[in-house]
């Protein structure tokens, strides 16, 4: 154990922010999932407990070991990665499993899914890092830009966009983000941004004229209009906004404290989407910021890496995948407080699932990692001005 203990390397506040978010994570989800348990589990309240923390510890070993690997080697892994995850999302949208009207998850032996979205997500992200630090390439050039950086973040977003248009939506931002900071050229990523429009105004058009196609296209506009027109809310819109409203209105300054949630028992997916509401019921306004602020602390504390980190390519991937699990995070507090329409975005670290909580891991890992790099060329720089 004091092996192990000594080989934690990196940022400190980091491992601090995701240990306090892996508890409240815990204390969330058993107090979420009563009505799972009796409805799936006999009353057996501790199975999804148990279930959540083995996925919590897991994450935690996977966190370790990642940060452990010298950042540059993810360089080379996530580009063969990225050909593996394409594939994957196109098999996802032939013989995924149906949910909610959307194949999002493959089927897995001994009754386990597998989501997609998350491992191109993740690899996309990291193949952009590559891309925009390779001396090899001229981003500067409209051409090499687009086969090497707009190409793969489109091929992406649309296999996701047909079973999860707010993944899509948000892992493009995150990629505009990246490419704004990595000095492509703002003419190209307006033209981009200008295909990408014009992709998804025939996309709306296919789903409109043939809904077989999209099936979800008619849910997304749905919420959209409901949100931006509260006359033209459907029944199940308004059913959740109010039971997220109610959760946040009765918790108060200091909450109901943990365990004493009411609207678990009434507000749809309140252990994933709508976990963040069930954490303001029970540890009132102050555990809502307290939770807020420590996203908040993970930004500022990523921001600060970025700006020490050894390579480029060090400073596009902390950058790339610490805004995703932050800018992932807004949106879903957001949604919970009714600032955004209903997305279904987990909370990253806090809601319950396996996937979602492993690549969240995975990023935590590869941000430690170069943090870790960081602390040993200060250190090697201290020892050289001490000889």
């Amino acid at each position: 154990m004091s092996k192990i203990l000594s080989n934690i390397n990196g940022d400190k506040v980091i491992w601090a922010v995701v240990i306090i978010l892996s508890i409240f994570s815990l204390l969330a989800v058993y107090s979420s999932t009563g009505t799972l348990a009796y409805k799936y589990q006999s009353g057996n309240t501790e199975y999804y407990m148990l279930k959540h923390l083995f996925i919590l510890a897991f994450g935690i070993v996977i966190i370790y070991f990642t940060h452990l690997i010298k950042f540059t080697y993810f360089s080379r892994i996530f580009q063969i990665a990225l050909f593996i995850a394409i594939p994957l999302l196109i098999l996802t949208l032939f013989i995924g499993l149906n949910l909610n009207e959307a194949k999002r998850v493959l089927p897995l032996p001994f009754n386990l899914t597998f989501q997609t979205s998350d491992l191109a997500k993740l690899t996309l992200i990291m193949f952009l890092a590559r891309s925009l630090t390779r001396k090899d390439i001229d981003i500067r050039n409209f051409k090499t830009a687009f086969f090497h950086l707009f190409l793969p973040t489109l091929i992406v977003c649309i296999l996701i966009f047909p079973s999860n248009f707010s993944t899509a939506a948000i892992l493009f931002a995150i990629c505009f983000m990246l490419m704004f900071i990595g000095r492509v050229r703002l003419n190209h990523i307006a033209y981009f941004l200008g295909m990408v429009l014009v992709v998804l105004a025939f996309a709306v058009l296919i789903g409109n004229v043939y809904p077989s196609v999209l099936p979800r296209m008619e849910t997304w506009t749905s919420r959209i209009e409901s949100f931006l027109d509260k006359d033209k809310q459907t029944e199940h819109d308004y059913y959740q906004v109010e039971q997220s409203k109610i959760a946040i209105a009765s918790g108060g300054l200091l909450g109901k404290m943990p365990g004493n949630s009411t609207q678990r028992n009434f507000l749809p997916h309140p252990y994933s989407d709508f976990i963040y509401a069930i954490i303001i019921e029970e540890y009132g306004f102050v555990g809502g910021v307290f939770i807020l602020l420590l996203y908040l602390i993970l930004f500022f504390r990523v921001v600060r890496i970025v700006t020490k980190a050894p390579r480029n390519f060090g400073a596009l991937l902390t950058f790339g995948v610490g805004f995703s699990l932050v800018f992932q995070a807004m949106v879903n507090m957001a949604v919970a407080v009714n600032l955004l329409p209903v997305t279904g975005q987990p909370l990253p670290l806090i809601s319950m699932g396996g996937t979602s909580i492993w690549f969240s891991s995975i990023a935590i890992g590869v941000i430690l990692s170069v943090s870790k790099e960081i602390d040993k060329e200060v250190d090697h720089e201290a020892e050289l001005a001490t000889t």
